[in-house]
This record gives structure tokens, C-alpha cells and sequence, in this order.
């Protein structure tokens, strides 16, 4: 028998953004995936987590800081790999929503989430 997982209502955050998460179960450790949306204008928290993560730009365009390396631009296609315990912040800097899917491997839970606020 398969797993089912079936997306959650999307839900703002602490972070400054809207998060679903599509997939997060805890009979599926090795990885989870979540949709998160940006409002134009936005920057996220700078925050860092303790497991691999992978955004996939869907649409709009922003700014990505990962580490203390320079922000770059990013859009559409784009995939940023984020080590795991590495600084991350995006901005949206277009006038319409910025969307991506942020895979972790392993799975999100709260406890890997660290605000460097």
C-alpha cells in the first residue's frame, strides 16, 4: 500500500512567507516537500537549517543569499542547493508573488529550523 500524503493549507509564517507543505511525513524521513510564497517586496528571515535544502524557482524573481556569499539573482528554472547548517535568506524582488518548491533532505520538522534573527 502507498503512502498518501496530501498538501496542507497554505500558512503564514514566522519566516515572512507563505508555506504548504505538499509532502512531510514521518513514515517518509529521507525527504519532505513544501511550496513557500513570497510577497513582492518581502525578505524572508535570515535563518539556517541543520539538513540539505533545495529550492526550485517556479515563477517570479528574487534575490538569493546563501552563506555570506554575495545575494545573486534567481527566477524562474533556477535551483539553489543550500548546504545543511549554511545561512539562507531570499527576497522577492518583482511585483508579483515569488514561488518555489524547497525540498530537505531529510524531512523538515521545526527542530532543524534555526532564526539567526
Amino acid at each position: 500500500m502507498a503512502n498518501e500524503s496530501k498538501p496542507t493549507a497554505e500558512v503564514w509564517n514566522d519566516e515572512r512567507c507563505f508555506i504548504t507543505e505538499l509532502l512531510n511525513e514521518a513514515t517518509l524521513p529521507d525527504v519532505s516537500v513544501a511550496r513557500t510564497r513570497v510577497e513582492p517586496g518581502v525578505t524572508t528571515e535570515l535563518h539556517a537549517l541543520s539538513v540539505i535544502e533545495w529550492y526550485l524557482i517556479e515563477s517570479g524573481h528574487g534575490l538569493m543569499r546563501v552563506g555570506h556569499d554575495k545575494p545573486y539573482p534567481v527566477g524562474p528554472g533556477d535551483t539553489i542547493h543550500i548546504p545543511a547548517d549554511h545561512q539562507q535568506q531570499i527576497t522577492n524582488t518583482a511585483n508579483v508573488d515569488l514561488l518555489f518548491l524547497c525540498v530537505c533532505i531529510p524531512r523538515f520538522a521545526p527542530t532543524v529550523y534555526t532564526s539567526l534573527e
